[in-house]
């Protein structure tokens, strides 16, 4: 019985997995992109993206997935997820990457705008371009100052992934649960733990080294 739970809950990790690789692959420069459009000048842009950022920001993510996932196919009368698990999963990662990008274009602007404005302007007598001083000078700087925040940001996407359970994605909570469900066995559910907590516990190992890593800025 042991190595059955194993066995379905690695498969459950590889959906968990999954979701969290993807939902970080859009939902980074998707944030990038927000936190721009709220710096923007434009103001109607900068106040139609804040706008945006506080509705995601005020709701649960739950509700968020849920209404992904179920509104289009009561609004349009079909669903445009497909009803296999690549559909769940595609529909999770689309609700994920949405909510995580307003959260880390928070970040990215706090990051942006955190450093000092006499360092843009060193770059501009030196000679270089915008797009210089971004890269060079502003960006290095501000992912300094975003690690700590986007680090937990990232870990609570580690937990929130056992959320895509609500539209029976096949994701690591899911398959502990299905075990008390069919065989009245609790203990699959804290083994389910152990697995969290390994790849939390990477992930702190990955983020302090990143953050040791870029202590020169000091």
């Amino acid at each position: 019985m042991f190595w059955t739970v194993t066995q379905s809950l690695l498969n459950g990790l590889l959906t968990t997995f999954e979701i969290f690789i993807l939902t970080l692959a859009f939902a980074l420069p998707l944030g990038l992109i927000l936190a721009f459009g709220t710096m923007s000048k434009f103001k109607p842009l900068s106040a139609l993206i804040q706008i945006l950022v506080w509705v995601i920001r005020g709701t649960p993510l739950m509700l968020q997935l849920i209404v992904i996932f179920y509104g289009p196919g009561m609004w349009l009368g079909h669903n445009i997820w497909s009803g296999d698990e690549a559909g769940r999963i595609m529909a999770t990662v689309v609700a994920f990457s949405i909510n995580y990008a307003c959260y880390f274009s928070v970040i990215f602007r706090g990051g942006i705008e955190g450093v000092p404005a006499g360092q843009s302007e060193a770059g501009l007598v030196l000679g270089m371009t915008k797009t210089q001083i971004f890269f060079k000078i502003t960006l290095l700087q501000m992912i300094k100052r975003i690690v700590p925040p986007m680090s937990n940001e990232i870990i609570t996407l580690v937990k929130d992934t056992s959320l895509a359970r609500i539209i029976a994605a096949y994701e690591l909570t899911f398959a502990g649960y299905s075990f008390m469900k069919s065989a009245g066995l609790t203990w699959p559910l804290f083994y389910t733990g152990v697995f969290y907590l390994l790849f939390v516990g990477i992930l702190t190992l990955l983020f302090n080294y990143v953050e040791k890593k870029l202590d020169y800025f000091r």
